[in-house]
């Protein structure tokens, strides 16, 4: 049996025409882009005009990306700079973040004692705004307000203009870990409240270890890696040429055929949805399905049994490939932070199934076929 890929949100395939714009830097257009003959200056060049594609379609300016390795490193510098650069004393998170950003407060919480508060979280998995409002209000020190723009394992989507304004309103900094949305929706930066984003390439069809930090222009922070002078002084080392140049290729052709894949890609989500209520008994699914929510993301819950307990493995053997929880902790006991907030409930096993536009309904079917035959 072909193997089904239903795992994109953990990572997607190269597109074809990304690869062949990266090709060029990986063969004969090999220069170091600080050297000052021309092999060099055509890839200073490239990495400028990757940076300008993707200002352009974030609707930032150039000077306010920055390209790193990828989402991780970009919320840590994000999250370090806001506490040793900005004057933050006290971090406001939820305990539904991406380890990237859930591991690197607790180090700061635990070394530079600094605060740590974690927002409460309402029952269908989104961020409860109240809470958040008294955290910022009532906080004595300056607050960094970190909360992922959409959750990766149950696919809720935060009001990220809401959560902005509220932030200027208190005078905290507002950083969003976006990783799930830059090349799936569109962006707005000059008219989003928000001091940092983050962005990998490897969730929208391009290469692996590259991705974005966007800092506001108004925001000045000292670098987080020490060398170089590359990336206007603010991330030493040589850059990734060709992978620079993959990101804002597959940014570029993500944007351009939005619409359609979206709307395909949600039609995926929504038929397995069905198919799964009409064949399988008793399940259910994790956060905000219908409502606010990723397009591509379907966390499902299977009542606990003999059967399901194996249901990752039975799916793996044949070909199938889907993840527990998050693809972060899959093949930890312990399971998922996040399903463990919202439900807690010892007698459900989770299934993410994420989504792409190169995903079929027939494939859909099949493992629906599967799910009934291993349940």
């Amino acid at each position: 049996m072909q193997r089904i890929y239903f795992d994109n949100a953990a990572t997607t395939s190269l597109d074809p025409e990304v690869l062949e714009i990266m090709m060029p830097y990986l063969t004969e257009k090999f220069g170091n882009p600080s050297s000052i003959y021309s092999y060099g200056r055509e890839s200073r060049m490239a990495i400028e005009t990757a940076r300008k594609s993707v200002a352009k379609i974030l609707n930032a300016h150039p000077a306010e990306i920055f390209f790193t390795s990828g989402g991780t490193e970009s919320s840590n510098t994000a999250i370090n700079a806001a506490i040793k650069d900005l004057g933050c004393k006290h971090i406001i998170t939820s305990p539904l973040e991406h380890h990237a950003t859930l591991h690197c407060t607790d180090y700061l919480h635990s070394k530079d004692e600094i605060k740590l508060s974690h927002v409460k979280v309402l029952p269908n998995g989104h961020i409860d705004m109240e809470d958040l409002e008294k955290l910022v209000s009532e906080s004595e020190e300056k607050c960094l307000v970190t909360l992922m723009h959409a959750n990766n394992e149950i696919g809720n989507i935060l009001d990220i203009n809401a959560v902005g304004n509220l932030c200027k309103k208190y005078n905290a900094i507002f950083h969003s870990d976006t990783v799930q949305t830059v090349g799936h929706f569109p962006f707005d930066l000059r008219n989003t409240p928000v001091h940092f984003i983050t962005g990998a390439s490897h969730k929208f069809h391009g290469p692996k270890g590259v991705g974005i930090l966007y800092i506001n222009e108004n925001v000045k922070i000292n670098p987080y890696i020490h060398g170089g002078s590359q990336e206007r002084n603010m991330r030493a080392g040589t850059e990734n040429v060709y992978g620079i140049a993959g990101f804002a290729k597959a940014l570029e052709l993500a944007t351009a055929n939005h619409e359609k894949d979206s709307a395909y890609i949600k039609s995926l989500k929504l038929y397995m949805k069905e198919q799964l209520e009409k064949n399988i008994k008793g399940i259910s699914f994790n956060g905000d399905t219908l409502g606010k929510s990723l397009y591509t993301v379907l966390s499902v819950s299977f009542p606990k049994s003999e059967k399901s307990e194996m249901i990752l493995f039975n799916l793996d053997i044949n070909n199938i490939c889907a993840s527990g929880g998050s693809a972060c902790t899959s093949g930890v006991e312990q399971g998922s932070h996040v399903i463990r907030t919202i439900t807690n409930n010892p007698n459900l096993i989770t299934v993410r199934f994420s989504f792409s536009k190169h995903n079929t309904k027939k494939e859909v079917d099949l493992v629906v076929e599967k799910l009934k035959d291993f349940i």
